[in-house]
């Protein structure tokens, strides 16, 4: 966008008010079970909107501020639908502006990123289906192929979603970035 300098007062205020609003979709969609993925989804637009301004730092606080005030807030009743967006998806777009920020070669990004997503569904796999994938339904025939050929499930299947999942991020955070340019020349 353009190269005018702002205001420390004015990278807080944007950076404030992004955590401000990914708080309020975080919990929303930890409050509701149906919309956890809504929740996450407007959660992460709203903490590209420091990082339209190349504020980075305002960004990744905006980040810190956003996890302990959903945590303090009542997610931590649930910690365990909030760990992947603590393990990537909240820092996803902030990973992307620095790519872009430092010109970094797409695929070799890309390539760690899917590993990243990777390793966050293996957790998340972990710590959601665990104990239930792994105890109470042990003997269903379905769950033990599950439970098999997990890591082969999570590589593939996370890399196959990962690839339009980085793309479609890629666009909104240059959508969001023409909006927040416009809002303030």
């Amino acid at each position: 966008m353009g190269k005018r300098k702002y205001t420390r007062s004015f990278e807080i205020a944007l950076s404030a008010i992004s955590c401000a609003v990914a708080v309020i979709f975080l919990l929303l969609g930890f409050w509701s079970d149906v919309l956890l993925a809504t929740g996450y989804l407007f959660g992460i637009t709203a903490l590209m909107i420091p990082l339209s301004k190349q504020f980075y730092l305002g960004g990744f606080l905006a980040y810190a501020g956003t996890v302990i005030l959903a945590i303090v807030m009542g997610a931590a009743a649930r910690f365990w639908d909030l760990v992947p967006f603590i393990m990537f998806f909240g820092l996803h777009p902030l990973i992307n502006a620095l790519q872009l920020r430092f010109n970094i070669n797409k695929w070799l990004a890309l390539a760690v990123k899917a590993v990243w997503f990777d390793f966050t569904l293996w957790v998340a796999y972990i710590l959601i289906f665990g104990g239930i994938l792994g105890g109470l339904n042990a003997d269903n025939a379905f769950y033990e192929f599950v439970n098999k050929y997990i890591y082969w499930i999570i590589f593939a299947g996370g890399t196959l979603i990962f690839l339009p999942y980085d793309y479609l991020i890629f666009k909104l955070q240059m959508i969001v970035g023409k909006l927040i340019y416009r809002i303030r020349k």
